[in-house]
C-alpha cells in the first residue's frame, strides 16, 4: 500500500466519523450543521453577493461569443434580409429602441391652487385630441394632476384639523 493510498484511506475513514460516505457526502439524516439546519433569522451570506459581482453563465457565454460577434451579426441581417420575421425583429429592436417617456411640451398655466386645475386639465385633453400627447401620456399627466389634489386636500386637512385643535384648546 501506497502513501497516497493510506491517505486517502485515512480520509475516508474520518469521513465516515464525521456522518459522511465514501464519497465525501453526508448520510441520510445529517448534516454539516449538527445543531440543526437553517437558523430563523440568520443569514448564511450576511454580506450577501459582491457588488459588481458577475453571473458565471454569462461570463461563459461572454467568452464563447467574444470573437464571434461580427460574424453572428451578419448572419442575423442576412437572415432579416431573406425574410425571417425574427431576425428582422431582432435587428430593427437594435436599430429602433424601444420608445420611452419623451418630454411633454404642452402650453399650461402655473398651477396655484386647486381652481387652475380645471384649466390645467383642458389643455391636456387639448393636447390628447389633437394629437400633440399620445394617450399614455395623457394618463399619465391626468395622474400627475391627480396626485396634486391629493396632496393639497391631504395639507388643507391638515391644516383644518390643527386650526380646530388650536380652538379647543384655546376654549378649554
Amino acid at each position: 500500500m501506497t502513501v497516497k493510498e493510506g491517505y486517502v484511506l485515512a480520509d475516508s475513514l474520518q469521513k465516515q466519523e464525521e456522518g459522511r460516505d465514501g464519497r465525501g457526502r453526508f448520510l441520510k439524516g445529517r448534516s454539516g450543521n449538527p445543531e440543526g439546519g437553517f437558523r430563523k433569522g440568520r443569514s448564511g451570506n450576511p454580506k450577501g453577493r459582491q457588488p459588481g459581482s458577475r453571473n458565471k453563465a454569462t461570463e461563459t457565454a461572454e467568452l464563447l461569443l467574444a470573437g464571434e460577434v461580427e460574424a453572428l451579426t451578419r448572419k442575423a441581417v442576412e437572415l432579416a434580409l431573406a425574410g425571417d420575421a425574427t431576425a428582422l425583429r431582432l435587428c430593427l429592436d437594435r436599430i429602433i429602441p424601444a420608445r420611452r417617456g419623451r418630454a411633454v411640451q404642452i402650453s399650461v398655466a402655473p398651477v396655484r391652487g386647486t381652481a387652475d386645475l380645471g384649466a390645467t386639465m383642458a389643455a391636456i385633453t387639448t393636447a390628447a385630441t389633437s394629437g400633440a400627447i399620445t394617450p399614455g401620456e395623457t394618463a399619465e399627466l391626468a395622474r400627475v394632476v391627480e396626485i396634486y389634489v391629493r396632496a393639497v386636500e391631504a395639507s388643507d386637512f391638515e391644516r383644518r384639523l390643527r386650526a380646530m385643535e388650536e380652538r379647543i384648546e384655546a376654549g378649554a
